[in-house]
């Protein structure tokens, strides 16, 4: 119906150019490109192909994810978070503040909650739901990334690379660092903070315990979601669709991975023996540590967020509405055609 509207309007046109002016059309945004994947033989897999232990309905927008006992995922649209437990499959769903983005964190008996909407951090009790507080904080862009550790909570608050550290036995910020701007996701491990630098194409790593900005180090270009295991730091770059990684005890980079998954969106976490990326059109990519390569990339409809954790890898179809627990036995079992 859409394009036989556009037809009648076309041959119309010539009739009324002497009588009104023409409205100007609607910018069309760019399609955006097809990213290229890996081309590694054996080592491509439809997703089709892998079977999970169980899949969970979440409609909206399933996104970001904190694994604890249980694992929770948030939901923008509806403006709230869901709990999953892995034990019986239950689904349980309570509202948060508006638009929560920006990543999850477990901690401290609370599940953290950013939400853009309405400048706030929530604190949920992790064993009901409850709301324990409603922290005014303003967050520092959507597509980013939270974590606890140290006895704290740690978000960035501005493009200008304000880290703040929050007390949990106060919900308030004791102490502000100043990281490369245009720093947005942070994560913890090794005893240190580690915070991507989208713009400067930074990994910054901070002291958890003197608040010191202990080494800057170069990654591939826009680095934006982190995560800390299997010994390292890995940055997942969406300038170009590498992985960097760097060794947590140097701050060395000591290899960078063609992963193939360049642009927005995405997630990387690291457990279970292997890392894992996700984006669309390729909804994991698994990095083996032990080789620095990747050793099987599934392609095809889902992603966009990926947990490992609890002895299983979790995964959200955004587009669908579903969360994927799936064996990462089977992961490793599933073999090119």
């Amino acid at each position: 119906m859409r394009k036989l509207m556009t037809l009648i309007a076309c041959a119309c046109a010539p009739l009324l150019v002497s009588a009104q002016a023409p409205t100007p059309s609607a910018a069309i945004p760019p399609e955006r490109p097809k990213r290229p994947g890996v081309s590694t033989p054996g080592v491509r897999i439809p997703i089709t192909k892998l079977k999970p232990a169980a899949i969970y309905q979440v409609p909206g927008a399933p996104d970001w994810m904190s694994v604890d006992k249980e694992v929770w995922v948030s939901n923008e649209p509806k403006n709230t978070v869901s709990r999953l437990d892995p034990a019986t499959n239950a689904v349980t769903t309570y509202t948060v503040g508006k638009a929560p983005c920006s990543g999850l964190a477990a901690g401290f008996g609370s599940l953290w909650v950013p939400n853009c909407g309405d400048s706030t951090v929530m604190r949920l009790d992790l064993k009901d739901g409850k709301t324990q507080a409603t922290l005014p904080m303003t967050i520092a862009d959507s597509e980013g990334g939270v974590a606890t550790g140290a006895g704290s909570f740690w978000v960035l608050t501005d493009k200008k690379g304000t880290l703040a550290r929050v007390d949990p036995a106060t919900n308030k910020v004791v102490a502000e660092i100043y990281v490369a701007p245009g720093s947005y996701a942070v994560a913890f491990g090794g005893g240190a903070v580690w915070v991507t630098s989208t713009e400067k194409n930074l990994l910054t790593r901070v002291n958890a315990q003197t608040n010191v900005i202990e080494e800057t180090i170069s990654v591939g270009p826009k680095p934006r979601f982190l995560t800390v295991g299997e010994g390292a730091v890995w940055t997942l770059n969406q300038g170009d669709g590498s992985i960097t990684r760097v060794d947590l005890k140097t701050n060395k980079v000591v290899a960078t991975i063609e992963a193939g998954i360049p642009g927005g969106g995405g997630e990387i976490s690291a457990g279970e023996g292997s890392v894992w990326a996700t984006v669309f059109e390729y909804p994991i990519t698994r990095i083996d540590p032990s080789t620095n390569r990747v050793a099987q990339q599934f392609y095809g409809a889902g992603g966009d967020s990926i947990r490992a954790g609890g002895g299983w890898i979790w995964l959200t179809d955004i587009r669908g509405g579903t969360i994927w627990r799936i064996d990462p036995k089977r992961v490793l079992a599933t073999l090119a055609e």
